[in-house]
């Protein structure tokens, strides 16, 4: 009886990796664009565990309101921005913001994500 369980269960397994090898795997939906307010704008920030974030530096304008938004690529990873007040992590991925003061902020990874969390860093300029 064993044997014969067992023999139905691989030809189970077996019809469903084909059938997915065949027609592939349903496609990932697409994440709808977030509804902003009008006049804000939206900075979106990959972070993964390459202990890096997407691009190296992000680019604002002055008093433009900005919503700030962390997506985890890879593994769990906070974003900071000690001299404005943002800490992006947990539950909490997302802040909406006016930079009212131009300059350059550091952007670092706030939560502990492994070796290379110590050079996880990144830019922010605000221009004039």
């Amino acid at each position: 009886m064993h044997k014969w369980m067992m023999f139905v269960v691989f030809i189970a397994a077996s019809v469903l990796g084909l059938y997915l090898i065949t027609f592939g795997l349903p496609a990932k939906q697409m994440e709808e664009a977030p509804s902003l307010p009008e006049g804000m704008t939206l900075l979106q920030v990959e972070a993964s565990n390459d202990f890096v974030f997407d691009q190296p530096e992000y680019r604002v304008k002055q008093g433009e309101m900005v919503r700030l938004v962390l997506k985890n690529k890879t593994g769990i990873h906070g974003l900071g921005i000690a001299d404005l007040g943002v800490d992006l992590q947990g539950d909490k991925l997302e802040q909406d913001i006016t930079f009212d003061k131009a300059g350059e902020y550091e952007v670092v990874c706030t939560v502990p994500c492994g070796v290379g969390h110590a050079n996880m860093k990144s830019k922010l300029i605000v221009e004039k």
